[in-house]
């Protein structure tokens, strides 16, 4: 069974493709930043209708699926990581699904599209993934609060970039955002961009800790307008992580700085997404309100990893018929 498509939205991860211009950022906007308003009622009931909105079956759900891992950072970020661990991770990456399910499906060489550790595991992931194309990420700037001293976090910064991170994933101070303070805000992350160097950033704005889908909104058009690649929803720490309506409020943030300055931002949910269904709603969602362009590793992942192992049950079940035991697709 095949799931081979002429759809370009569907192409594996890592091909060549066309590369826009990096967001550089602008001059911090007052009259737009409090312009952003967010209307929550709306929002939610537009995002309770999505999940029943589309329906994918057989070869194309599982195109789709694979779409997802090649969006996927596989992700570790435990107190008792170890190198063992994260070189069982990369490998996964390199290969995460079973290769006998890959060759029925037509999708030998499908990757993840980075493997995302802390600073201390960036060396380890660097050297097992090299020659493979996949990017290693780097969880930063005193993650998950974001809390300790401002020059250290910067000073983190670098020493992820020097041990080979191409992505930093840097954490916005809450405080800025709860009391208004968009001009801290503007600078802080500026200041993180300029740290990165030629690495991509993503800013998280651990939207479950800013209060309001407004806060959301414009946590959301700051950080693009101080230069973020990427905008994030959540560390994986707080007790609310991605929603669908958080999800709606950042990608028509997007949109619209994309409608005003001609320069496309990413963007990556993370906690909370674990199963394959779920996945389809996203990339649905991301097809509807962006188009296929951001269907691209370059502009959206997922983080997460327990998502990977439905995915590749429900891989299986589309090759075989049945489905199988978790401890058959261990995440390694």
């Amino acid at each position: 069974m095949q799931t081979k498509t002429s759809d370009p939205t569907l192409q594996a991860s890592h091909l060549p493709q066309v590369q826009d211009p990096r967001n550089d950022g602008m001059p911090l906007d007052m009259s737009w930043v409090r312009s952003v308003q967010a209307n929550t009622s709306a929002i939610e009931r537009r995002a309770a209708t999505l999940p029943g909105r589309r329906s994918v079956k057989k070869d194309h759900q599982a195109a789709w699926l694979c779409k997802a891992i090649s969006l996927m950072d596989l992700t570790t970020l435990s107190g008792d990581d170890s190198e063992g661990r994260v070189r069982r991770l990369c490998a996964k990456a390199r290969q995460p699904v079973r290769a006998d399910l890959l060759k029925a499906l037509d999708m030998e060489g499908l990757t993840t599209g980075a493997v995302c550790v802390y600073h201390d595991m960036v060396e380890t992931a660097v050297d097992a993934l090299r020659g493979t194309g996949i990017p290693v990420a780097a969880v930063s700037t005193g993650f998950p609060a974001g809390l300790s001293p401002f020059h250290l976090r910067i000073a983190e910064i670098g020493e992820s970039v020097t041990a080979g991170a191409e992505e930093i994933d840097i954490v916005i101070s809450r405080r800025h955002v709860l009391t208004g303070n968009w001009q801290a805000l503007y600078d802080e992350m500026a200041e993180m961009r300029a740290a990165c160097g030629q690495a991509h950033v993503k800013a998280i704005l651990a939207t479950g800790e800013l209060g309001s889908l407004r806060n959301v909104a414009r946590a959301s058009v700051v950080c693009m307008m101080a230069g973020a690649d990427f905008i994030k929803t959540s560390t994986g720490k707080e007790s609310v992580n991605a929603t669908l309506p958080v999800t709606l409020t950042m990608i028509r943030a997007i949109r619209d700085y994309y409608d005003r300055t001609g320069l496309r931002v990413g963007y990556k949910p993370a906690g909370g997404i674990s199963k394959a269904k779920d996945s389809l709603v996203y990339l649905s969602m991301i097809k509807d309100e962006l188009g296929d362009r951001w269907l691209q590793p370059d502009l959206f992942r997922f983080g997460a990893s327990s998502l990977l192992g439905d995915i590749e049950r429900q891989l299986e079940h589309h090759v075989t018929g049945g489905y199988s035991a978790g401890w058959r697709h261990a995440i390694g």
